[in-house]
């Protein structure tokens, strides 16, 4: 699932008439990088999430044919928070563990990494409190310092992609508005999560700023993409 609802308050004036995910970062937008990127690492199924402008992303993608995906989407009156879109699409998403990514990402890590992480919350499935979560961290931007979870003792922040199970959001009714990360918390202290540190590439392109930042970093590396391997797997808080 990529989640797409957001207004981009902070990337105003350039979202007032594009939703955020449209916005091109080195000659292509944002969420179309995530469609070929995840095609490329082997996924077909994908749900979108939209409210803000949400007929612009549907004109623009369809139903991802182009990309050799299998798009469906899950619209939104007004924008749910994270779990509470989340929520709203499960029907769509299955019993099984799926993928989550914020649209207004740019990130290096290699999605087919993401299929062996769903398949080792599947396989822990069957034990008495299996994971429900597992979350890519990165080191703390200059933006958000304070980091959002603690990881064999670092202070790290969520990338806004990580894996999960449908019972994560079984408490969210239906069109209620949630957050993801007191859920991800709770998930933590139960030790039914999984942080995965992420020593690659990432930025959370929330500004006009930070969009021209990724650009940048895009134009210098995009010839000769590197993928960095996993590491610092953990369940600890």
């Amino acid at each position: 699932m990529i989640l797409a609802a957001g207004r981009g308050e902070r990337m105003r004036p350039l979202s007032d008439r594009m939703p955020k995910a449209l916005l091109k970062v080195a000659g292509e937008a944002l969420i179309h990088r995530h469609l070929r990127a995840l095609s490329a690492a082997g996924f077909r199924d994908l749900v979108i999430n939209h409210a803000w402008l949400g007929e612009q992303l549907v004109a623009s993608i369809g139903d991802g044919a182009a990309w050799g995906l299998q798009v469906r989407w899950s619209a939104e009156a007004q924008a749910l928070e994270t779990a509470g879109g989340i929520a709203l699409a499960l029907p769509m998403l299955g019993n099984e563990p799926f993928l989550v990514l914020n649209a207004d990402i740019v990130c290096d890590f290699p999605f087919k990494d993401a299929l062996k992480l769903g398949q080792l919350l599947e396989a822990k499935a069957a034990v008495k409190d299996p994971l429900l979560a597992c979350c890519l961290l990165v080191d703390n931007p200059s933006h958000h310092p304070e980091g959002d979870f603690d990881l064999q003792g670092q202070r790290l922040t969520f990338s806004g992609i990580g894996i999960y199970r449908p019972e994560l959001f079984a408490g969210i009714r239906p069109g209620e508005s949630a957050k993801l990360g007191p859920i991800l918390k709770s998930a933590q202290v139960q030790g039914r999560w999984l942080g995965i540190h992420h020593q690659g590439c990432w930025f959370d392109v929330g500004t006009p700023e930070r969009l021209a930042q990724a650009e940048s970093w895009l134009r210098r590396t995009e010839a000769k993409p590197s993928a960095p391997a996993l590491q610092g797997a953990t369940g600890d808080a």
